[in-house]
């Protein structure tokens, strides 16, 4: 059985931003490869992303966001050929899509004069904008909410309502508009190297506080020196930094107020290294039931670099984030992944190329290699080599261990024999030495009664 997926994501979200969402399956199969499906929910025909887990990672679906994704989300997983195992659902995701205020304008429904015992309505018409708050002003002054039937409309009904009319719209994102003073967040820190003329560069370094009141004062510190400050409108604020190649820069913080209290960013070092060296291109894949190779991933990677940009070539054609049949996955800034289905549209030469994001100067390029089915599902010459070479050492191993056998069996046999010979000589050879020493001591006995006068 399939484990029911997770689905989490943003629950608000501007139109035509990016964003990610992430579907699991909290206890994945071994050895399964789960395809996971973004779905508004009711309608299965149209998929709004999908991500094929293959280890059992979280299925990251990034997708652009339009007016027709306001609503419930789903994700469905299921395991890639194998029909046997059901697919399942996981719980609804609410998404809301906010496409901000644009090209608000009072649209009367007559002639602006107003003559006693008539009425004009005056109608507040947008060219863009949903989730929309309306707010009426004449001269000035906000009119109570209790005189308007329509947030988007008002109607005239007297001469004393004559007047200067205005229409304020709006709407919020992530709770970031803010009608009392509050005090400024946390600032978050980042920047973007840029190229400024030949081998010259520099940081464009951010500030953004999420909340907080205007005008809020930015400063940037490069350690305990200060880099630069400003006061703005906006809850953001950027700074530009020169930058040196190669070299550590130092430790960067954003500090932001708006009143007698400071918050601080995160320190963050500032250290720009261009690539260089090799560029490696390696691959892995994965097989079915059947060995026969289904999925291929092959991983690029610089030598060094901090702000590589990767590109991916087969055929000497790019190939961009996703295709009918691959997909890029970066890694940054360390490795750039190329996960490919293999089948015939996939055949063909792949090399990546990596560059510098804040310069296309310098190119470096990873050595071509050709992969398709066929390559991929070959046994190279060297590994039949070390398998049949091995087999043969096996087998003549085995032959020399029985033909030594053979001949200690018979080198044993002739042991034996001469042992048993040598035996038998032994006692033969006793037998007749005990012989020889009897008649040895009979002659010394006579010699010696001799010696003595015993013999006449």
């Amino acid at each position: 059985l399939l484990g029911r997926p997770k689905l989490y994501g943003p629950s608000e979200a501007l139109v035509t931003e990016i964003e990610s969402f992430f579907c699991e399956v909290p206890i994945p199969p071994q050895n399964k490869t789960i395809l996971l499906r973004l779905f508004k929910e009711g309608d299965r025909t149209n998929v709004l992303g999908e991500y094929t887990s293959m280890r059992g990672e979280i299925g990251v679906i990034p997708k652009k966001i339009q007016l027709s994704h306001e609503g419930h989300l789903e994700c469905v997983a299921s395991v890639q050929n194998n029909s046997a195992i059901s697919p399942t659902v996981s719980q609804t995701h609410y998404l809301k899509v906010i496409e901000p205020v644009k090209g608000a304008q009072i649209d009367p429904s007559g002639p602006v004069e107003l003559f006693e015992g008539g009425e004009v309505e005056l109608q507040c018409r947008l060219s863009a904008g949903n989730h929309v708050s309306f707010m009426w002003l004449r001269d000035g002054q906000i009119i109570s909410s209790s005189l308007i039937p329509a947030e988007d409309s008002f109607v005239i009904t007297s001469l004393k309502d004559s007047g200067s009319y205005t229409c304020v719209a709006t709407n919020t994102f992530n709770n970031t508009k803010v009608f009392n003073s509050s005090r400024v967040s946390n600032p978050d820190i980042s920047f973007t190297v840029l190229k400024e003329s030949y081998q010259s560069y520099y940081c464009a370094v951010s500030c953004q506080s999420s909340k907080g009141t205007p005008p809020i004062r930015f400063s940037l510190f490069n350690g305990t020196d200060l880099v630069s400050n400003v006061t703005v409108q906006q809850r953001h604020a950027t700074f530009k930094v020169p930058v040196v190649l190669d070299q550590h820069l130092g430790l960067f913080q954003c500090r932001a107020s708006n009143s007698n209290q400071t918050s601080s960013s995160l320190w963050m070092p500032l250290e720009i290294v261009p690539v260089g060296g090799p560029v490696t291109m390696r691959y892995n894949y994965d097989v079915a039931e059947n060995y026969e190779v289904i999925f291929l991933r092959l991983y690029c990677k610089p030598d060094r670099g901090s702000h590589p940009r990767f590109q991916w070539y087969l055929n000497k054609y790019p190939l961009h984030d996703r295709g009918s049949f691959y997909y890029v996955f970066n890694q940054l800034p360390g490795q750039s992944i190329l996960v490919v289905s293999v089948g015939k549209v996939s055949a063909g030469i792949y090399h990546c190329e990596v560059s510098d994001s804040f310069d296309n100067s310098t190119v470096i390029n990873s050595r071509r290699r050709y992969l398709d089915r066929k390559v991929l599902n070959h046994i190279p010459v060297l590994v039949a080599a070390v398998v049949f070479g091995s087999f043969s050492v096996i087998v003549l191993l085995v032959s020399a261990c029985c033909a030594a056998g053979v001949a200690f069996s018979k080198f044993m046999a002739g042991f034996y024999l001469h042992l048993l010979l040598i035996a038998d000589l032994h006692l033969t050879l006793k037998a007749e030495w005990r012989d020889i020493l009897s008649v040895s001591v009979f002659f010394h006995n006579l010699v010696e009664r001799h010696k003595g006068g015993a013999i006449k």
